[in-house]
Formats: C-alpha cells, sequence, structure tokens
C-alpha cells in the first residue's frame, strides 16, 4: 500500500448534476421498530430465507423472497434468525439455512445480484439487507475482547458482551468511486478480479483516519498514477457485498502519465464515448455515472 501525503483538498459541493441512480439496494421502504418484536414472530410476519450469499425465491410468474410462513414450516432447517424491520405493519425476519439445504419445488436458490430485473427493488434491497445481517449474526457469535457468547440487543442491531459488556455493531466498510474525466475523455480500469476485458471505474476502500475527498485522490494516484482536482459528490450507493457503502465522485484529470500499479490494476486508459469498451452492469452506481457522462458530463470548458 503506497502512503501518500496530499497537500490540503478543498471539497467542491457541486456533485454531477442530472446523473440519475437508483439505489436498489437502500432499504428506505423498511422501517426498524424497537424494541424488536419477542423471538416468536406473530402470524403474519414475512422472512427472507439466505444461504450462503444468496437468498431463496419462490417460481412461477411472480417470483418472490417474501415468505408468508416460517421457514420451518416448509422442511427447512434453520440455522439462525434476525429481525430486519417492518414493511408497514409487517415485521420481516431473516432466517438462513444450511449451504447444502434441499429447498421446496416451488423454490429457487439465487445470488442477489443475480434477482435484479426479477423481483421488485424493494425486495432486492431486502435481500441484500438479509444477506448482511445474517453475516454479521454468523460472524459475531463470541465477544472479540473475551470470547464469551455474545447476545442479541432488542433496543438497537447490535450485540453485546454479557461479561465485559463490549458492543458489536453490524460491520459497515465505506469505499469511494469516481469518475474521472479529460476533456472528451473517462478514466477507465480493469482490475485483476474483473473478467476479461471488464472495465469500470477507480474505487477503493476509505483507510482510518482519512476523509472520503483524501481517498479520492489517493485511490486515483495509487491505481493510476495520475493526479485529479475538482472532485465533487455525485451519490451514493449501500452495496451489500458484502457490507460496503459506496461514496460517488466526479473529478477531472490535473496531470501526470497513466501508470497501472499492476497489483489491483492491470491496464487503464483514458476512452471516448464512441469507444467505451465493456462496462459494469446498470445495478451499479459505476454504470450510473458513466452513463450521466455519456449523456452530458463533458467539462464545461472542454474543447
Amino acid at each position: 500500500m503506497l502512503f501518500l501525503i496530499l497537500p490540503p483538498i478543498w471539497y467542491n459541493a457541486t456533485g454531477a448534476p442530472g446523473m440519475k441512480h437508483i439505489p436498489r439496494f437502500s432499504t428506505d421502504s423498511i422501517s426498524r421498530n424497537y424494541p424488536e418484536p419477542e423471538e416468536a414472530p406473530a402470524p403474519g410476519a414475512r422472512w427472507v430465507v439466505v444461504r450462503d450469499m444468496g437468498v431463496v425465491v419462490t417460481t412461477g410468474p411472480a417470483p418472490t423472497i417474501l415468505l408468508d410462513r416460517h421457514p420451518a414450516s416448509s422442511g427447512m432447517a434453520v440455522n439462525r434468525s434476525q429481525y430486519l424491520g417492518h414493511l408497514g405493519r409487517t415485521p420481516v425476519y431473516a432466517a438462513e439455512i444450511p449451504g447444502a439445504a434441499p429447498l421446496p419445488g416451488s423454490m429457487v436458490y439465487s445470488g442477489v445480484r443475480e434477482l435484479s430485473g426479477t423481483i421488485p427493488d424493494e425486495e432486492l434491497a431486502l435481500a441484500g439487507l438479509a444477506v448482511q445481517i445474517i453475516g454479521f449474526d454468523r460472524t459475531t457469535r463470541f465477544c472479540g475482547v473475551c470470547g464469551e457468547g455474545m447476545r442479541q440487543l432488542r433496543t438497537e442491531r447490535a450485540k453485546r458482551c454479557p461479561a465485559c459488556g463490549h458492543t458489536e455493531y453490524p460491520r459497515l466498510s465505506p469505499a469511494i468511486i469516481v469518475l474521472v474525466r479529460n476533456a472528451d475523455s473517462v478514466l477507465m480500469i480493469q482490475s485483476k478480479q474483473a473478467p476479461a476485458g471488464k472495465h469500470s471505474l477507480v474505487a477503493g476502500f476509505v483507510e482510518p483516519g482519512e476523509d472520503l475527498v483524501h481517498a479520492v485522490h489517493r485511490e486515483v494516484m495509487e491505481e493510476t498514477g495520475i493526479r485529479i482536482t475538482n472532485v465533487s459528490y455525485a451519490g451514493s450507493e449501500p452495496w451489500p457485498f458484502p457490507n460496503s457503502l459506496m461514496i460517488a465522485f466526479v473529478a477531472d484529470y490535473d496531470g501526470g502519465g497513466i501508470e497501472p500499479d499492476g497489483t489491483e490494476v492491470v491496464s487503464a486508459g483514458w476512452f471516448r464515448r464512441d469507444n467505451l469498451p465493456s462496462v459494469p452492469p446498470k445495478l451499479s452506481i459505476a454504470r450510473s455515472l458513466i452513463d450521466w457522462w455519456v449523456e452530458n458530463g463533458t467539462r464545461p470548458d472542454s474543447r
């Protein structure tokens, strides 16, 4: 990891006017009512069944992830369950079943991203939340301070150690993503983890002690070796794969030659609208940034 000392950076809050992004993993429609309902939910509760990093979905003309009865009543063994919130007056829970567990004939397993466009966005967001919260429950069974078994709190989304009092909250990992403009071109990279030919934008996690704009400058410099200016906030997206919050920015090129780091990024370059490579799917905020730039994202003073 390259440690950079950057000059003070002033935040430009002009944003990306006209950028349209639907945060499909934002659970705005669900409310968290505390204290949580009792462990045995009342009739009428809805259930999202989690298996590994995906969910169970019903088949048929109107597939759904929301089951109207406890998964055990359909013969599924439940490892753990977690309260997600309320849809209106209806409590919603996530339940985890073993990875090899067979499913009833009317249900299939799916990754969360693969459900985009097949179920309502409200359910897609719930699927992501269910996987994230079940993952939190699975990885916080014991206190990280003293090793005692953790207890679920009903007054907030957290666990507390009964022995030493340590409180654990679901992990949230902020990450930046930035579209860098250079006149009528945009900076795109291919990471080592991406499929062959698939390009995206510079992105990376925010480090401890670092503000968001510094993270934008640092990631661009680390991954491509160039300098940027005019950093502007553009939007955000919960990204439950497994627990990120993507914060999007737009910036302008300010100098330097492109030099991919060779560790995370294998290639990078400037692309015009008429020669864009294969780009991320519309589900992502990266694609929203690219689409916005294609439509109207050129700098006003570009030639």
